[in-house]
């Protein structure tokens, strides 16, 4: 199976998942999001997670749809001009400019709870223990130690360099750090380690995908920041530049280009070099990382 057989099956389960009932602007504004056209990353990694140890793709379609969902939920807070004030996401209309900006933020909120049902309800095979140890990871990764630290570390941070504070090299680098394991990082963890607890993975096995999974969040931050400054809005599907005009810590920002290359290229080759140290044979991730890796070119 290829990624595009993955995206074409995950589409029609999160299209099922959220049907559109009263009241209907809720849904409405949940599926618009969920639905963009997307690379689909974390759940496709999540269903690779699984199929290693041997699950079934029917036991783990809805964890990867409710993390596919949980991402949404992030997406549309992100985009909030309270936020990071984006107007575009994957080429179209941010969902705040969409639907009433109320809506927009009741829609994260919804999402937030219903992707955990979406495990609950669906995952008719998976036993007691497992379900309990998925949903923890996904709540630890979706609250206060996972993305929203990440959000609050960026918001932080913006906030005294507008009001002129100094830092050095050494804690701006700590923070881009902090940022990257848990704005971006904490759901590609999520992803590789649910799916591992669904295929029954021993915990070497889980701890050697959460080391994966943290350098790969890293190397694909990189990668999004060398698009920002390099690629167009029809490549990137949002505005590029934003980032560096509104004067935010990003890889290239702190580091630049040459050495965010640099950097990403050698992220990549760690990350090869866990699945191959593991055994952790899988066509779909060796293609993932290819993908990403072109930014280092």
């Amino acid at each position: 199976m290829q990624i595009k057989d993955y995206i074409e099956i995950v589409d029609l389960k999160l299209d099922e998942y959220i049907p559109i009932t009263y009241p209907e602007d809720i849904f409405k504004s949940m599926r618009y999001t969920v639905l963009l056209p997307g690379k689909r990353l974390r759940p496709i990694m999540c269903i690779e997670s699984a199929k290693l140890f041997g699950a079934k793709l029917e036991d783990t379609l809805p964890t990867a749809c409710a993390i596919e969902m949980l991402h949404a939920q992030t997406l549309i807070h992100d985009d909030l001009p309270c936020m990071d004030n984006d107007d575009f996401r994957r080429g179209k209309p941010s969902n705040h400019k969409v639907f009433p900006e109320a809506i927009s933020v009741l829609a994260g909120d919804a999402l937030l709870t219903f992707a955990p049902q979406v495990i609950l309800n669906n995952s008719k095979n998976l036993d007691y223990e497992k379900l309990i140890k998925v949903l923890n990871e996904y709540f630890y990764a979706a609250g206060a130690y996972g993305v929203i630290a990440g959000q609050v570390v960026d918001i932080e941070n913006e906030r005294k360099q507008n009001k002129g504070s100094e830092l050095s090299q050494n804690q701006k680098a700590e923070i881009l750090n902090y940022l990257h394991l848990h704005k971006t990082g904490d759901l590609f963890r999520l992803s590789l380690r649910a799916g591992a607890i669904i295929g029954g993975a021993d915990e070497k096995s889980i701890e050697a995908l959460t080391a994966f999974a943290e350098k790969f969040g890293i190397a694909f931050q990189i990668a999004d920041d060398i698009l920002d400054e390099e690629a167009t809005f029809g490549e990137i599907g949002k505005t590029p530049g934003k980032d560096k005009e509104a004067g935010k810590l990003t890889y290239t920002t702190l580091f630049g280009i040459k050495k965010a290359k640099e950097d990403l290229s050698e992220l990549i080759k760690e990350c090869r070099k866990i699945l191959s140290d593991n055994n952790f044979n899988s066509e779909i991730f060796e293609e993932i990382l290819i993908k990403i890796s072109k930014q280092a070119a």
